[in-house]
């Protein structure tokens, strides 16, 4: 078994002002907007914006715009300030540069599997055109100055979205959370907190950004995540070997489940998701992870109503994501 068997995605963002605007722009209008300008129009001088579109939040829908949440292409404090945000994202949706949430620029990269130098190098390529043609507050001591005092310095956080339901299973987060505390970074649930995070989804990032260069950083998260993928991968042949019935029996309940399931809430998705993901990961179930992976994000509710193109509540909701998942299983 190999790291893409844990690790999902790698990402790495780049926090980034304008040395001659106030940190809180978003809540000014006028400011807001020409941050807007600024951005576009430094992207189109540098030739870097080929491939960008700008979408403004005030002209999309609210579930366009929580779609874009839902594929982390925007985040949530993103989505607080509609009226005055705005994001330029590549086509392959793979690059997104955020502008007005709590800093003047994010710029963000995302990539499959164990990679974070190749999202770095892309989060550095759009920072570089930016920089030719506009001026980032910086400070030759501290660095890049940010809003908050945590990103200040190379105002980078790299992170790696990990899937270890063997050391959730086994009750090992507590320990686990120790071992990436004292290298300096932090580790929390992607979609719910702490050690009963939803899915056995993590997401290990550096917790400050001064004083280590973006390059140490890349290979501190990358340690610790190889750490904990070896940890997990153990846990996993162990099971294989000893307790091989007490593994497989929640794994194949949990396919019965998706499968022919034709009411599914979220929580109850991410519970059976998980257990199928190992299943695939480990062999006993012939089913694509990357199948699995794209899963996350088609049945959020958001995606469900695209996907459904009308707006779904409550039972409506449900019944929808049992069917999507029933289609996605069976084209495998």
């Amino acid at each position: 078994m190999s790291n893409h068997a844990t690790i999902l995605s790698s990402r790495v963002r780049l926090a980034r002002n304008y040395e001659d605007l106030p940190f809180d722009v978003a809540d000014h209008p006028d400011l807001a907007a020409a941050c807007i300008s600024r951005t576009t129009n430094a992207m189109k001088l540098s030739g870097a914006d080929e491939g960008f579109e700008l979408l403004r939040l005030s002209d999309m829908s609210a579930n366009q715009r929580l779609a874009l949440c839902e594929s982390h292409l925007i985040s949530k404090d993103l989505l607080l300030r509609p009226d005055t945000a705005a994001v330029m994202l590549n086509t392959e949706e793979s690059i997104s540069v955020m502008m007005n949430e709590e800093d003047h620029l994010r710029i963000q990269a995302i990539v499959p599997g164990d990679d974070l130098q190749t999202a770095a190098d892309r989060c550095f390529r759009v920072e570089d055109a930016l920089s030719r043609q506009v001026n980032f507050a910086f400070d030759h001591q501290l660095g890049y100055l940010t809003a908050c005092p945590t990103n200040t310095g190379t105002g980078m956080r790299a992170s790696l979205l990990i899937h270890l339901p063997m050391l959730t299973i086994g009750k090992q987060m507590g320990n686990v959370g120790q071992i990436v505390a004292k290298v300096g970074l932090t580790i929390r649930g992607v979609y719910g907190e702490g050690a009963e995070a939803l899915g056995c989804l993590y997401q290990v990032s550096n917790q400050v950004t001064l004083g280590r260069t973006e390059q140490e950083l890349i290979s501190a998260v990358t340690a610790v995540g190889h750490q904990l993928t070896d940890m997990e991968l153990s846990l996993r042949e162990k099971s294989m070997g000893a307790h091989r019935l007490v593994l497989e029996d929640p794994i194949w309940r949990a396919w019965g489940i998706l499968c022919n399931a034709r009411i599914m809430e979220l929580p109850e998705f991410f519970k059976h998701w998980s257990a199928v993901r190992l299943g695939a990961a480990i062999g006993m179930l012939q089913l694509k992870t990357d199948t699995l992976d794209q899963m996350l994000e088609q049945v959020q509710d958001a995606h469900l109503q695209d996907f459904a193109e009308s707006r779904l509540t409550g039972r409506d909701l449900a019944a929808a994501r049992a069917s999507r998942i029933r289609s996605m299983l069976a084209a495998e």
